[in-house]
């Protein structure tokens, strides 16, 4: 069988504004901001030719029915292109970190199965067309809305403006190469339920838009945590066990939020800083439920 590699950083938003009402789901998504990890989703496609059972994903191994929106991605290929038809297509995802805990798994999984879709069957599209095959998935899944785009370009970024690659616009914000994210992952949160749920729409509308215009005006990492806690707390979906650790991070002075959406706790700290805050994490998890990474600058990308 044919193949080809391709791999999409996974991404923590700490804040956003929802821009989900166009017909149109190029220009739908999000303003906000994030940062890209170095840890993320490897998808090799696989292309043979078969009639019987032409799709097949799997996830770490397992085969998976529950892979909506890569499979959402093949298809809109399947749709565009002819040359695919009559094609057995095997997505296999190697995830590199707990999922639907607010890593952005599935638009790192649709990015990269798009990106390897286009070179094994030699599509000619751009990295940036196939690209915005991933954020229409992803955004008609309701799994994410800004994901794909900040993972197509990776780093520490600002979403000025909503849509998809080539449409929306990111202002790139400069990181230390030590900085050093670290999670501490309870578990998920249901993204779809939550963009769909009018409360918390509207809480996260209040304040996300605001919140984008002053990290421009200060576009530190102290300011965007500052900025993401602040954001977190207004959301209201802190849960208890997350309270804990965030309080015992404010007395060591540790500025930690939650990731947009799961139930974790992020920081980006100074690899000097690492030991300490792990051993507060420590305290509220086992070393399994930490996630530590470094950051992606090269976004999604090629690899075979």
């Amino acid at each position: 069988m044919e193949q080809a590699e391709a791999f999409a950083p996974c991404h923590i938003t700490g804040f956003f504004q929802i821009f989900d009402q166009s017909t149109n789901a190029l220009y739908a998504g999000s303003k906000g901001a994030g940062v890209s990890l170095d840890r993320g989703v490897k998808t090799t496609v696989k292309v043979g030719k078969t009639f019987a059972d032409p799709l097949q994903v799997s996830i770490n191994g397992l085969i998976s029915n529950s892979a909506s929106v890569s499979e959402r991605v093949a298809n809109d290929f399947l749709l565009r292109f002819d040359k695919m038809r009559n094609s057995k297509i095997v997505i296999e995802h190697q995830v590199g970190v707990p999922i639907g805990t607010g890593f952005g798994t599935s638009g790192a999984a649709a990015l990269s199965s798009a990106l390897a879709l286009n070179e094994v069957f030699s599509l000619g599209l751009s990295k940036t067309e196939a690209a915005q095959v991933a954020h229409v998935a992803e955004v008609e899944c309701k799994t994410g809305l800004g994901t794909v785009i900040a993972e197509t370009v990776g780093g520490l970024e600002i979403r000025v403006k909503p849509g998809a690659p080539g449409i929306g616009e990111i202002k790139c914000v400069p990181a230390p190469e030590n900085a050093i994210v670290v999670c501490l992952v309870f578990g998920p949160l249901s993204t779809r339920r939550f963009l769909s749920d009018e409360e918390t729409r509207g809480r996260v509308n209040e304040l996300g838009g605001k919140l984008v215009e002053k990290l421009m005006g200060d576009s530190s990492i102290s300011n965007f945590m500052r900025l993401s806690r602040q954001f977190a707390e207004h959301v209201g979906l802190i849960t208890d066990r997350i309270r804990c650790v965030l309080n015992e991070a404010d007395e060591a002075s540790f500025v930690c939020s939650m990731p947009m959406f799961g139930e974790s706790v992020f920081a980006i700290v100074e690899r000097e800083s690492l030991g300490k805050l792990k051993k507060i994490f420590l305290k509220y998890g086992s070393e399994q439920q930490i996630v530590i990474s470094g950051i992606d600058f090269e976004g999604a990308r090629l690899l075979r």
